[in-house]
């Protein structure tokens, strides 16, 4: 894209509908002649001044706050001017209209911020975080999405990328000079700096899994036999009547999803059929749906009758390496206390969901399995697309240090770390895609 001779763009900044300001950004080249042809008075840049907007034969067409920001302090680099008037849809449509006359144009979704990217405002990362702000619907994942804006992820990404390039010109050195005396890849330098990379990446990539869980929130799935609690858990969860509950087996046919926030965190909370054989073809639908939510779980609840403990068979039907917790439900029929055990097969809750006992043993349990605490002060938002570029970053580096260990073939080596640097690289957006690029702005709010 040619930054240098970009159209000036210009959007309603504020939600559709009526309010007390309404505010429209434009930013480029044009916006001193649009200035000068709105409000006919010097601008002061930085400074707010009262002024009437006005049409192409002098009216007002509306009165309010004019700031300018001349570039390149600016949010997207460019000129900026701001118009905050009255929060009117018709006024703000034809206040709008009167900047387009004046040789803007409409701003596509995030035009804006992809301006401020491409301008060097920001990395990727941090424009992704943008949108994310906008979007957060918890306090905790408000001030995760701060810390991406800020550059706290950009940051720890770019070191990475950095300890990848000095390590590529080491091994690359060596190659040139494999006639001297030490030979600088069995030395121990480059296997104990690619063992210290991957230990980073993996920290990078537990807290980043706990930043997409706040993001997108975490995908817990009720399991187990006909009769076990699942239905009255997810109302136990959500806090009203969301799921049937009968003391019929197999009430539960289809899944049943409900969003609910944790103290401030996220949840997917997912109801499935009871899991057993079945001839009817309906059940039978509802448990292959079962297993499919099964399959993609961020958290598997097992649930299972403390009256009936047996759990080998249901075990076996379950991902051998999902994340599951075992649930003993209805301990008030047996006369025990809520408790909760760390095993040789996983973590056990002992509760009841019809007295409550024991269901804040569940909630701590919950938010302790996402690293979710509210004074949390490390964690920065991410996205899928960045846990797939740690994964695969994390991968190359691994398969350099077989490299080093087993052919010791520099080229090889030298390649892993290269393939790993462009992974990582493109967290932040060195290395993207036009089309990434298009997909990510495209999700954006029109104005910003």
């Amino acid at each position: 894209m040619d930054i240098e001779n970009l159209d000036t763009i210009a959007a309603i900044a504020t939600p559709p509908g009526n309010g007390g300001v309404g505010i429209i950004r434009i930013s480029g080249a044009l916006v001193p002649e649009i200035a000068k042809q709105l409000v006919n008075k010097p601008l002061t840049p930085r400074l707010a001044q009262y002024s009437s907007f006005t049409d192409d034969h002098g009216s007002v067409i509306d009165s309010g706050i004019i700031l300018y920001f001349p570039a390149p302090a600016s949010y997207t680099g460019e000129d900026i001017l701001e118009l905050q008037g009255h929060g009117g849809s018709v006024v703000l449509d034809m206040l709008l209209r009167r900047v387009l006359s004046l040789g803007a144009r409409l701003a596509n979704p995030g035009e804006f911020t992809e301006r401020a990217f491409l301008n060097d405002k920001l990395d990727l990362a941090q424009a992704e975080a943008v949108a994310d702000l906008i979007e957060s619907s918890t306090e905790q994942s408000v001030r995760s999405a701060q810390k991406s804006m800020q550059g706290v992820f950009s940051i720890q990404v770019n070191e990475l990328v950095e300890e990848l390039t000095e390590l590529r010109t080491y091994v690359e050195a060596a190659i040139d000079f494999v006639d001297e005396e030490i030979d600088f890849l069995t030395d121990g330098v480059v296997e104990n700096r690619i063992v210290t990379l991957l230990h980073r990446i993996g920290q990078i990539q537990q807290t980043a899994q706990q930043g997409r869980l706040l993001r997108d929130g975490m995908t817990v799935v009720l399991a187990g036999k006909p009769n076990a609690g699942k239905s009255s858990l997810l109302n136990a969860l959500a806090g009203h009547e969301a799921a049937i509950v009968t003391d019929i087996a197999g009430t539960t046919r289809d899944v049943l999803k409900e969003r609910i926030q944790l103290d401030g965190m996220p949840l997917h909370i997912i109801d499935t059929a009871g899991l057993r054989e079945s001839d009817n073809a309906i059940e039978q639908e509802g448990i292959r749906r079962a297993h499919q939510e099964i399959n993609n779980a961020d958290k598997i609840l097992l649930l299972i009758d403390a009256r009936e403990p047996e759990t080998e068979s249901l075990l076996k039907t379950l991902p051998p390496d999902g994340n599951i917790t075992q649930i003993y439900n209805k301990i008030d029929l047996l006369g025990l206390e809520p408790e909760i055990k760390q095993t040789e097969v996983g973590t056990q809750i002992y509760l009841s969901i019809k007295t409550g006992d024991g269901m804040e043993l569940l909630k701590q349990h919950l938010k302790q399995s996402v690293g979710f605490n509210e004074a949390t002060d490390n964690v920065f938002i991410a996205r899928r697309r960045h846990i797939e570029a740690l994964n695969k970053g994390h991968q190359f580096v691994e398969s350099a240090l077989n490299q080093l260990r087993g052919s010791q073939a520099g080229e090889l080596v030298a390649e892993d770390l290269r393939q790993a640097q462009t992974s990582l690289a493109e967290i932040t957006g060195k290395f993207t895609s036009d089309d990434l690029l298009g997909k990510i702005f495209s999700s954006f709010c029109i104005g910003k």
